[in-house]
């Protein structure tokens, strides 16, 4: 393999946390911890809330009730990713972002050791 994969890291966020932002924040770190791994095995990490939390800044209350811009985000982002990292814990929306990544054929992963390793990688 050559080509890096764009790879989703999909995982609980604000599941479990009852809105408590300390809690929200450590399942951000929780799915950042795995981007380094995917990088160091020459592939490019990519979480829905780097996205979707700048927009969500950008947007007022009323676009912002219009729908769910987290799910939407990482639904549009899927159109570009190349697999998924399903990380553990409950998560309605990473489950549905596996959902869609078996939809579309793409493989989706449960551990960064079955991520294949591209050939010009520095583990």
């Amino acid at each position: 393999m050559t080509t890096p994969l764009l790879i989703l890291i999909a995982g609980p966020y604000r599941s479990g946390t009852g809105g408590d932002p300390a809690l929200i924040a450590r399942n951000l770190e929780r799915l950042e911890e795995a981007a380094a791994p995917i990088h160091r095995r020459g592939h490019v990490p990519m979480i829905g809330e780097w996205v979707a939390l700048p927009i969500l800044r950008g947007m007022d209350e009323t676009d912002a009730a219009d729908g769910d811009v987290m799910y939407e985000t990482a639904h549009r982002l899927l159109q570009h990713c190349d697999a998924v990292l399903r990380l553990p814990g409950e998560s309605a929306g990473a489950d549905k972002d596996v959902e869609i990544a078996l939809e579309r054929g793409l493989p989706v992963y449960h551990s960064i050791d079955e991520i294949p390793m591209r050939e010009d990688a520095v583990a």
